[in-house]
C-alpha cells in the first residue's frame, strides 16, 4: 500500500500535465489513496470524489482485532478522515454510511449512494452452455421430483454455508435438496460435513463460468444467500450474487444480517436471521408449499426491482451527475 501510493504521489505532476483530468477518483479499500488523488486534483484544478467500497479502518479493526491504537490503524484513520473532508463527493456502495462518514469530518451534502449493478444483455440468454456434469446431475435431481434450493458462488467462512449444509437434516418436505455451486476454501470441509452427517438431499457442483450462471439458476427453484453475522454489515451490503439471484427470476431465501435487505424490498422472497439452520429449513418448505405460479410471480418481482435499480446504465449516469453536480 504504501509503495504504491507513494510512487503515485511522486508520478502526481507528470500524470496531472499529461492527463489534465476534470475529476479525479480515488477509488479503493483502504484510503491512503486520498493522498496522491488529492495532490493530482489540486495540480489541476480538477474535483475530487472519494468512492468508498469498505469502510477503513473499521473493517481489519472488526474483522482482524486491530487495536485503534495500532500505528497502521492510526495511519488509516487519519487517512480516512482527510479523505472525507478533502473531496468534493463521496461515492459508497454502502447505503447506511452516512452517518458514520459524518462522525468522521464529512459534510453531510458529500455522501451519494451508488451500488452495484448488472449488465442487461448478460442475462439475454439462459440457453447457454452448462458443463455435462452439471446437466446431468440436475437433470437426474429433477426427473426424481426434487425441489432445488442453490447456493451458487464462493465457499468461504465468510459465506457462513455451514448453517445450509445443517439444515438439510432438518428437512421435513423429503422433495427439497440443497445444491452448492462452486468452489473455495470451505469446500472440503462442507463436504465433509455433509457426508459426516449422512446427509442424502445435498450436492456439490463444481464451479462453472460466469456465462453458464444463469442457464443453471433458471433450473433452479429457490437460491440461497448467506453472510456471517458481522457489525459491519450494519451500514448496509451490495453483493453481486444477490444481483445475479434477482436478475434469475427465482424466490431468494436470504440468510444475511445488514442495515438494508432488498429481497424484502423487492419481496422476491423470504429474509431470515443469520446462521440459522432450522430458519433455513422453514424457509425452504414454505417456499416449497407454494404453487409454481406464486414462485414466479415472486421471482418477477425480484427481477423488476434489480432492472429498475441497478442497471449499470443507470448507475453509470448517476456518477455522471456526480461529477457534473
Amino acid at each position: 500500500m504504501l509503495a504504491f501510493v507513494a510512487r503515485l504521489r511522486i508520478h502526481a505532476g507528470e500524470l496531472g500535465r499529461k492527463l489534465s483530468p476534470q475529476a479525479v477518483i480515488a477509488s479503493s479499500t483502504y484510503p491512503l489513496d486520498i493522498v496522491p488523488a488529492r495532490s493530482i486534483a489540486r495540480r489541476t484544478g480538477a474535483k475530487l470524489i472519494y468512492e468508498v467500497h469498505d469502510l477503513w479502518p473499521l473493517s481489519p479493526m472488526i474483522l482482524g482485532g486491530m487495536s485503534p491504537k495500532h500505528p497502521f490503524i492510526i495511519v488509516m484513520q487519519w487517512a480516512e478522515n482527510r479523505a472525507y473532508r478533502w473531496s468534493d463527493k463521496v461515492v459508497s456502495l454502502l447505503p447506511l454510511a452516512k452517518e458514520h462518514m459524518v462522525s468522521h469530518g464529512m459534510s453531510p451534502g458529500k455522501f451519494v449512494h451508488i451500488p452495484n449493478g448488472v449488465v442487461d444483455e448478460d442475462w439475454m440468454n439462459t440457453d447457454g452452455a452448462i458443463p455435462e456434469e452439471h446437466e446431468k446431475k440436475i437433470a437426474a435431481l429433477k426427473q426424481d421430483g426434487k425441489f432445488l434450493v442453490c447456493y451458487a458462488g464462493a465457499h468461504g467462512l465468510a459465506n457462513s454455508l455451514d448453517a445450509f449444509v445443517e439444515s438439510a437434516g432438518k428437512m421435513k418436505d423429503e422433495r427439497i435438496h440443497l445444491v452448492l455451486l462452486g468452489d473455495g476454501p470451505a469446500r472440503k470441509a462442507l463436504m465433509e460435513k455433509a457426508e459426516g452427517m449422512g446427509l442424502g438431499n445435498i450436492s456439490f457442483l463444481p464451479s462453472v463460468p460466469k456465462t453458464a450462471i444463469p442457464a443453471i439458476l433458471a433450473k433452479m427453484d429457490v437460491l440461497f444467500i448467506s453472510l456471517q453475522k458481522c457489525e459491519l454489515f450494519r451500514f448496509g451490503i451490495s453483493p453481486n450474487k444477490l444481483l445475479d439471484y434477482m436478475m434469475a427470476g427465482k424466490p431468494i431465501i436470504n440468510a444475511v444480517e445488514a442495515g438494508n435487505d432488498p429481497v424484502r424490498d423487492a419481496g422476491c422472497g423470504l429474509s431470515i436471521g443469520a446462521e440459522d439452520p432450522e430458519a433455513i429449513a422453514r424457509a425452504a418448505e414454505t417456499l416449497a408449499g407454494l404453487d409454481e405460479e406464486e414462485r414466479r410471480t415472486m421471482g418477477l418481482k425480484g427481477n423488476l426491482y434489480v432492472r429498475e435499480h441497478h442497471d449499470y446504465r443507470k448507475l453509470a449516469q448517476s456518477f455522471l451527475e456526480v461529477l457534473k453536480g
